[in-house]
């Protein structure tokens, strides 16, 4: 009996979680390609939002991107980047040729419908 019930609880550490189970703190489910969006204040699936960046200068055998979220009122956006947990807020900053949003060394620009991101004065990621 003791090695049946052995088995058993062996059985039940080493099987998957169940479907559903791999929600996050905001209640946002991983496994449906659902994130957080701290502007939304809900889940979101990022390949589902408007503005799509892509990788300028990648050596990867692929491509990533990277999608912005603006806030209702246009003063803030919200970058996600690929392999990264969680957002980073940008705060739009004063600016005459174009709009342009700012966090520690990353710099968001846009002139027309065009979206470029710099990091450190890089480019990095364009729409």
């Amino acid at each position: 009996m003791a090695s049946v019930l052995f088995t058993s609880g062996a059985w039940a550490q080493l099987s998957p979680k169940g479907a559903g189970s791999d929600k996050d703190k905001h209640g946002c489910k991983g496994s449906a390609g659902y994130t957080f969006s701290v502007l939304k204040k809900d889940c979101v699936r990022l390949f589902e939002e408007k503005i799509q960046l892509k990788e300028v200068d990648s050596r990867k055998s692929y491509i990533s991107n990277a999608t912005i979220i603006l806030s209702e009122d246009g003063k803030e956006a919200e970058l996600f980047l690929p392999e990264s947990e969680g957002s980073l807020v940008l705060e739009r900053k004063a600016s005459k040729k174009a709009v342009v949003y700012k966090k520690g060394q990353y710099t968001l620009t846009k002139i027309k419908n065009s979206y470029t991101l710099k990091l450190a004065r890089k480019t990095v990621f364009k729409s």
